[in-house]
């Protein structure tokens, strides 16, 4: 699979994530991302693939294609939620925000040039729209597994931005961000349960009750 396809893909699965109300389609829409990403060190090494850029890519794909989906349906089986019925902003709404954001990216992508970026013409403009649709996930929706989204979506951009630097980041930084990630994300879905069982939702707005 090319670069470009993957990358375009992965803006795809981001359009996807702000469009979509059902929480099920949605991490299986981050699964996929996450298995596109760990396909994307190994296109962007071509011949030059080594055992580094190996482990990396299957370490990716093993915590981001089934790891964290298995965690995420782990906490919405115990929350009995199935989609997200009033979003600060809708549907539609979030849609044309992300082709505002897009817009936004692609104009910065084009207006910065990182050296040895392995040939990625748009992997800033990929990447900064991955953490843009992170962001909006986690300020926009209420669910909190919407918002663990949102968080391994940011991720996910941060990682893109990284490969074009992938030569020079030891294996061990990489595997222990990895490994943050997961820990990250097994603590948020033991939160997300526990925030159901007590208080009989899973909408961060209404937290606001435990001010005292």
């Amino acid at each position: 699979m090319s670069v470009e396809l993957i990358l375009t893909v992965v803006v795809l699965t981001n359009l996807r994530l702000l469009g979509a109300s059902r929480l099920g389609a949605c991490i299986r829409t981050v699964g996929v991302q996450g298995l596109l990403l760990g396909l994307l060190p190994l296109a962007t090494s071509g011949r030059l693939t080594t055992l580094h850029v190996v482990l990396l890519a299957v370490g990716s794909m093993v915590l981001k294609g089934f790891i964290f989906p298995r965690l995420l349906f782990w906490a919405l089986r115990e929350a009995h939620v199935s989609r997200e019925v009033e979003p600060f902003i809708g549907y539609t709404g979030s849609l044309l925000i992300g082709g505002v954001m897009l817009g936004g990216a692609v104009w910065l992508g084009d207006r910065l040039v990182i050296p040895g970026a392995n040939g990625l013409s748009r992997v800033v403009a990929v990447a900064m729209f991955s953490i843009l649709t992170g962001l909006f996930l986690i300020v926009a929706r209420k669910r909190a597994i919407h918002q663990v989204l949102g968080f391994l979506v940011m991720e996910n951009g941060i990682y893109i931005f990284g490969l074009g630097a992938i030569s020079g980041i030891p294996l061990l930084v990489e595997l222990g961000l990895l490994l943050d990630i997961f820990v990250a994300v097994f603590v948020m879905g033991i939160a997300v349960y526990h925030i159901n069982r007590e208080f009989d939702h899973m909408e961060t707005d209404k937290l606001d009750v435990l001010k005292g």
